[in-house]
């Protein structure tokens, strides 16, 4: 116990103490510097990174362009968080809070920013009229995982990836803390999974969209390299769901635009064609 930390009266940042993170991280908002954000030439303009929350929106719009939506076009112009594109004044011109994704929608007469990927998603499926059901029901339910899903992520990511992956020490309360959340997390859907097809029910949704990148990664082992430390295989519902879910063309595509790194099948940092990614993609091995 002598060594317990003892907060101060007043809290005051510690740059030494933050980790990989800590030259960017600040408890204040706002641009830090004057730069305007790249356009390209399609009516949908994203600003993204290949994170699973830049994957949601990269899939749903490969999921739409697939759907034969012309409209869904976009440029995926690579934002790196690292080395703090986030804090431009453009990028904080269409998010305030300066997180990843944000996209512009130039289609109209007037351009429409959304942020946070829970709404992009509602955003598209709902402008596209793809993956979100009408019915008042099924909708509500499609909406009840897209939430829990936007709830749950902070726990996976910023509390247990962080611990577990990033912190610049192992720290075990926090570890175990964590750990202790995400497995109660896989095993909710686990049991949802146990009697529907998708998360949402027995038809694909923005819900899986938006749950898979988070949760299908750790469970196939795409993230933090904990499947073993987790024991995803004894989640065997979310296991065949994260597989079939990966097996869908789309879900191959949107999944490696905006990243950096990996093979270069699997890295394609910016996307402003089809041809982007299929180029990437026949060196598959």
């Amino acid at each position: 116990m002598a060594n317990q930390y003892v907060p101060p009266k007043v809290w005051t940042m510690d740059c030494e103490n933050g980790g990989e993170w800590a030259s960017i991280n600040r408890p204040d908002a706002g641009a830090r510097y004057q730069k305007e954000l790249p356009v390209g030439a399609h009516p949908l303009q994203l600003y993204s990174l290949g994170t699973p929350n830049g994957q949601k929106i990269t899939i749903m719009l490969e999921e739409l362009l697939a759907q034969g939506e012309s409209g869904a076009e976009y440029d995926a112009h690579l934002i790196n968080i690292g080395d703090g594109d986030q804090f431009s004044s453009g990028f904080v011109g269409v998010n305030p809070n300066s997180k990843i994704p944000a996209l512009v929608d130039r289609s109209g007469e007037t351009p429409v920013n959304v942020f946070e990927s829970g709404s992009i998603l509602v955003y598209l499926a709902e402008k596209f009229g793809h993956f979100l059901p009408t019915e008042i029901a099924e909708r509500t339910q499609v909406m009840n995982w897209l939430f829990w899903l936007q709830g749950a992520a902070p726990f996976l990511g910023g509390g247990f990836g962080h611990f577990y992956a990033y912190a610049p020490e192992k720290y075990e309360y926090p570890i175990n803390r964590y750990t202790m959340e995400v497995k109660r997390q896989l095993d909710v859907l686990d049991k949802q999974l146990a009697n529907h097809t998708y998360v949402a029910g027995e038809n694909y949704s923005i819900a899986d969209i938006a749950i898979w990148p988070w949760f299908g990664n750790v469970a196939l082992g795409l993230a933090y390299d904990a499947a073993e430390f987790l024991d995803v295989q004894r989640y065997q519902h979310v296991q065949r769901w994260a597989k079939a879910i990966l097996e869908r063309p789309a879900v191959q595509r949107g999944r490696i635009v905006n990243k950096t790194s990996g093979e270069a099948w699997e890295a394609v940092p910016e996307r402003h064609s089809a041809a982007d990614i299929d180029a990437a993609l026949k060196q598959r091995p």
